[in-house]
């Protein structure tokens, strides 16, 4: 744990998967007004990462504060020289704390550590802070497609990051150019 009480661990505690679906399922109907499809999504993902997870090739973090789990993100194959980055979230009452921005370090720092070429993620357009996250650590955009899911018209995305180059110095300067 830092001075700031935040604390990033493994996922493995026994709640930790129940809360991931739970957390989930409740922030996105709050904050969007998405439906429990979503959350059946998240627990899809879940259960396949609890049943078939390959420990040299993916992982998951719970990120805590004070002692309350805050935030999760999950790594796992998408292929042979792929990883995908997977159900980033940080409860609202734990955001401005930098949970999102540690945890997707995490999980490219694991990627890149683990072999794969790229990683991957999909997200949907309302997702802001989760994508300034993502293009201040080098990810673009490679596609867009409207759809309809979870009760909701919304633009799904997908973003690539190269994981042969080190875009650590990217996220400062990204950073820095948003508070302009």
């Amino acid at each position: 744990m830092d001075s700031s009480g935040v604390r990033v661990r493994p996922l493995g505690r026994p709640g930790d998967l129940g809360w991931v679906v739970m957390a989930h399922g409740e922030v996105y109907a709050a904050e969007f007004g998405w439906d429990a499809s979503f959350e059946a999504l998240v627990a899809r993902i879940v259960a396949d990462y609890a049943a078939a997870r390959d420990p040299h090739r993916e992982a998951a973090w719970i990120a805590e504060l004070g002692g309350r789990r805050a935030g999760c993100v999950f790594c796992v194959a998408a292929g042979q020289s792929t990883a995908q980055l997977r159900i980033l979230l940080v409860e609202p009452w734990a955001r401005g704390h930098g949970l999102g921005g540690r945890l997707v370090d995490l999980a490219v720092t694991f990627a890149r550590d683990a072999g794969y070429a790229r990683m991957r993620l999909w997200t949907n357009h309302p997702l802001a802070a989760a994508r300034r996250i993502y293009l201040s650590r080098g990810f673009t955009l490679v596609s867009e497609e409207p759809h309809r899911s979870f009760g909701a018209k919304l633009t799904g995305q997908v973003y690539e990051l190269d994981l042969t180059h080190d875009h650590r110095g990217l996220a400062e300067t990204v950073m820095d150019g948003d508070n302009r």
